[in-house]
């Protein structure tokens, strides 16, 4: 995301809370993927069909999805950002009784957001607006069409950041420090719902991600720090990864390359890594480390 999570549009959908290495008990026959922009999509694709998920029926939004992904999958229905009766309806029509929501949203898109008259309802009734009460009722209206949300995980178990050193050059003591420094400080950034993303330099915090996103954060926090500074992104305490999962892919290491970061920490067990080879590759190439932290 400059982007948030589909998981975040603005975090548009949620049910009662599950882990995040939870899984359906069988896999169903039929699955909706709700898809926003970049590779994530095509990655939940894909490891839908190895899990073997007969059907798969995809909510593409216009602007945003690749319609590359199309050719992965069954059926594609497109939509705008907003039409949350023609989403229901998708849903509905597709026979799922499961979906999952993959990739993310421009904030761009966000802010043009034109609800339909079923968003306007649901909109209406809510006492307050923020990401959680949204996405509770545009998810509990789901709940009403018999579709139940998925963790965004699901399927994605082996996509996981494992702790300690994941790629890149190996780090010096202090460097790990300044890393724990900053999975503290994001915590508590993200515990507040202001972001989930900080660049820190030693001991120093140089950005902290709000809306802009984590690449503009990258960007920001590098030029302050010159160079050898260091990112970290976490998950948000009790955070429902049904609709909200970190991510960090190639272009966020580009990121990384182009603020001239020495290092990226991110929260182990509760992080994807898209494309995984080509990230580690990249990594070598540019001598940034890609470390997985925890709590403890």
């Amino acid at each position: 995301m400059a982007q948030r999570n589909l998981s975040a549009a603005p975090h548009l959908y949620k049910i009662a809370r599950r882990p995040v290495d939870s899984a359906p008990l069988e896999t169903p026959h039929t699955l909706a993927i709700i898809a926003g922009n970049g590779v994530y999509p095509q990655a939940m694709a894909r490891a839908a069909r190895a899990a073997g998920v007969a059907r798969l029926v995809v909510a593409a939004f216009e602007n945003e999805t690749d319609p590359v992904l199309a050719t992965l999958v069954d059926e594609v229905e497109w939509l705008r950002v907003g039409q949350l009766g023609k989403l229901l309806g998708i849903l509905k029509k597709s026979g799922a009784t499961h979906a999952v929501m993959s990739g993310q949203i421009h904030p761009k898109n966000l802010f043009d957001l034109r609800p339909d008259l079923k968003a306007l309802v649901v909109l209406a009734r809510l006492k307050r607006r923020n990401a959680e009460s949204i996405f509770s009722a545009i998810a509990d209206e789901m709940k009403t069409i018999g579709v139940e949300l998925l963790p965004a995980t699901t399927y994605m178990e082996q996509h996981l950041a494992p702790a300690g050193l994941i790629a890149g050059p190996k780090l010096k003591p202090r460097d790990e420090e300044d890393l724990h420094y900053g999975f503290h400080i994001a915590k508590e950034s993200s515990r507040m719902d202001i972001g989930q993303t900080v660049v820190v330099k030693n001991g120093t915090v140089l950005a902290v991600e709000a809306f802009e996103g984590t690449n503009a954060a990258i960007a920001r926090g590098g030029e302050l720090g010159r160079k050898d500074a260091l990112m970290v992104k976490v998950s948000k305490p009790n955070q429902d990864f049904r609709f909200d999962v970190p991510v960090i892919g190639p272009l966020t290491l580009e990121a990384a390359r182009a603020a001239k970061l020495r290092a990226i920490g991110v929260e182990a067990g509760k992080t994807l890594l898209l494309e995984r080879e080509k990230l580690t590759a990249l990594a070598a190439e540019h001598r940034i480390a890609i470390f997985g932290l925890t709590s403890s």
